[in-house]
């Protein structure tokens, strides 16, 4: 749910609104990665050696020649060559560095292929294919990718009789990844995709009707259906819906949902109820929460209605609607919903 506020370029007719879809990825390191990343925070880089005699950092956990798990780990240097280079103009939250900096391939030394990661320089003109560079590591590092801070320029030669040898890892490293009896460690990553959505003008009038305290929907001239929230065309006719319909405020429940499961970021606790419902007039369902019923009570038919937020918190938004509750009404009859499951 998100409230539409700034318009587009046809100032009378659209919103838009940005929009921030994100979650925290966990996963667990396994043997190879996990000793990457322990490495990494004793100031340690760690890569894997493939059967074909090339060295790689991050690790690969598995041989893309042999498809065998990778088993042999060798200790690289913190100093490097850049083999390529893109400038960041303009960072964006979650990167490296808050000012303009250059995602770089750098190829440390002992390693045969190359790594990404942030080079802190001022310009353009301040990289270049060849150059040597440095990791500067976090101050504070917990075994994680961001231990490495960025890499920034240094005149350091070649580090010479790389790569060392780290560590082979044996069938029961790949059960632990931390040593005898010790369990193996995740890491979570939080991922995050920002972006603006443009309502179309149909779209459009009904958030703006969700400001006046009215639903909205859209007609098809040709088939006579009402689409809520409305459509620029009918999906079965591919004719526009020209005419604008106000619908009802009550309902039918045809499906719904059980809530049981937690999750971050929710703002009711379960057990509670989201449903399909169908508005008198409308020929295609709206989904929303019901409340004000116990979880285990709701069922297909059950008549329902609309409860709205204080006026004061409305916006252009459906959350202006904060639940539906049940009705006095019988509960509605099959054959006037069984068409819309």
């Amino acid at each position: 749910m998100f409230h539409f506020g700034a318009m587009t370029s046809s100032q009378s007719r659209t919103l838009s609104a940005p929009v921030r879809v994100s979650f925290d990825y966990t996963r667990s390191t396994g043997p190879v990665l996990g000793r990457f990343l322990e490495g990494l925070r004793d100031r340690t880089v760690v890569a894997g050696r493939t059967s074909d005699g090339r060295v790689i950092t991050p690790p690969l956990e598995y041989d893309p020649i042999s498809h065998g798990a990778t088993t042999e780990l060798v200790r690289v240097a913190d100093t490097g060559t850049v083999s390529s280079w893109t400038w960041c103009p303009e960072p964006v939250e979650g990167q490296p560095l808050d000012r303009p900096f250059a995602w770089a391939l750098v190829t440390l030394d002992g390693a045969t292929e190359p790594m990404l990661h942030a080079l802190d320089v001022s310009s353009p003109a301040d990289v270049h294919t060849g150059q040597r560079v440095r990791i500067r590591w976090a101050e504070e590092r917990t075994g994680v990718i961001t231990d490495i801070a960025c890499f920034e320029p240094s005149d350091t030669p070649p580090a010479p009789g790389m790569p060392q040898p780290f560590e082979t890892l044996t069938a029961r490293d790949a059960v632990t990844a931390s040593g005898p009896g010790e369990s193996t460690p995740t890491v979570i990553t939080p991922v995050a995709l920002d972006y603006v959505y443009a309502a179309s003008p149909e779209e459009s009038a009904f958030f703006r009707g969700l400001a006046e305290g009215r639903i909205l929907g859209q007609r098809c001239p040709a088939c006579d259906k009402v689409y809520v929230p409305p459509r620029g065309a009918c999906p079965t006719d591919g004719v526009p819906t020209a005419e604008e319909v106000e619908l009802s405020q009550r309902g039918t429940v045809t499906t719904f949902c059980v809530v049981n499961v937690p999750f971050l970021g929710q703002q009711i606790k379960p057990p509670y109820v989201s449903a399909y419902i169908l508005l008198d007039g409308a020929d295609i369902a709206l989904q929303h929460l019901i409340l004000d019923i116990p979880a285990d009570e709701i069922r297909m038919g059950m008549r329902v209605e609309a409860v709205w937020k204080p006026r004061d918190e409305w916006g252009t938004t459906i959350e202006n609607i904060s639940h539906f509750r049940p009705t006095d009404e019988p509960d509605a009859d099959y054959d006037t919903y069984k068409h819309h499951l």
